[in-house]
């Protein structure tokens, strides 16, 4: 018999339809104000900090934010909430969604992303304005009516906790992955990517059968999205994504990391060769009809791969970039390279 998401609940939870009413003038705004919290923003900036300005900051941004994104994705799986406009008809949902809500993801995402590069830096300022951004963030959820008021609360406490809690434990986690030997360190990020997705497998077996309400399925084609059923693709990437970002940097810290200095135009024209290739990897995911578990991982762990290691090797031998430190070719050699 099929698994119905929280018992059958039909609110995910406390809402505001008033800020969620369509056709507001100001759906424009919170469109703008939510693409800051979405990984369509994140992922584009940090790949070009990561190129261009300051590889190692941006490192560490990327690790934090795709293990973040992975706990958001499990714990979707885990509580399977709806979103408030699946469930009431007075919410007119702005975006297309048909994964569940809680916690939110944006919501999550945001304290982590912004609070990390605030951290960066002392500035009053620069706090301020990313708090007001993480608030904005959030309404911006409610007012598109893709999270209920409580779905956005829940993630907003996830991402805070969970940036205190990289920001403290990073000194410590990056000086013991750096006392081992280059072998230990893949087979270590393999282990922890396929421990991921296994907890994800056992969030989604209460609900492996499960299948839409009408009401649920009206909703979502109505804004624009899909029912497709639910299963691990989303987890599978996420893992895969995770792998190859770990693998690639440990790989790029044995090999003494590159330079991102230089003139405008070497450190622009770095970008179009990390995108070609890219462009090469991805290109057979273009080609085939549908994606599978163990494609999606491989795909996305080579891409992790190739935009931490493969992109920079190619910077180095283009001479886009220099080669600043020696290799490290024993367990313990540079262990502060991760974080520095």
């Amino acid at each position: 018999m099929a698994a119905s998401p929280r018992n059958g609940r039909d609110v995910p939870g406390p809402t505001a339809p008033h800020l969620a009413s369509g056709g507001s003038v100001l759906t424009g705004f919170w469109d703008v104000v939510s693409f800051l919290g979405s990984s369509a923003f994140y992922v584009p900036v940090i790949l070009v900090v990561f190129w261009c300005v300051a590889p190692r900051q941006a490192a560490r941004a990327a690790v934090i934010l795709l293990f973040g994104a992975f706990v958001n994705t499990f714990l979707k799986l885990l509580f399977h909430d709806p979103r408030p406009y699946w469930t009431d008809p007075t919410i007119e949902g702005e975006q297309p969604h048909s994964s569940f809500g809680m916690p939110s993801g944006h919501a999550q995402n945001a304290p982590v992303a912004w609070g990390f590069w605030a951290a960066q830096t002392r500035r009053r300022s620069l706090w301020a304005a990313a708090a007001v951004i993480v608030a904005l963030i959030g309404v911006s959820r409610v007012f598109l009516g893709v999270h209920s008021i409580g779905q956005v609360l829940a993630g907003w406490g996830i991402g805070l906790t969970f940036l205190v809690v990289a920001l403290y434990a990073e000194p410590f986690i990056v000086s013991w992955w750096t006392r081992h030997h280059l072998a230990v360190q893949m087979t270590l990020a393999l282990v922890v990517s396929l421990v991921l997705l296994g907890a994800a497998w056992v969030a989604l077996q209460p609900i492996e059968d499960w299948r839409w309400p009408s009401a649920w399925a009206r909703a979502i084609r109505a804004s624009g999205g899909e029912t497709d059923s639910v299963d691990l693709i989303e987890s599978s990437m996420a893992a895969g994504g995770f792998f190859g970002v770990l693998a690639g940097l440990s790989l790029l810290a044995a090999r003494g990391w590159f330079d991102p200095g230089g003139t405008p135009w070497r450190r622009l024209a770095r970008v179009p060769v990390a995108l070609a290739g890219a462009a090469v990897v991805y290109l057979p995911v273009l080609l085939l009809d549908g994606t599978g578990l163990l494609q999606a991982f491989i795909v996305q762990a080579v891409l992790g791969f190739w935009v931490t290691a493969g992109a920079p090797e190619s910077f180095v031998r283009l001479r886009l970039a220099a080669r600043p430190t020696r290799a490290v070719t024993r367990p313990g050699d540079e262990r502060s390279e991760l974080r520095q």
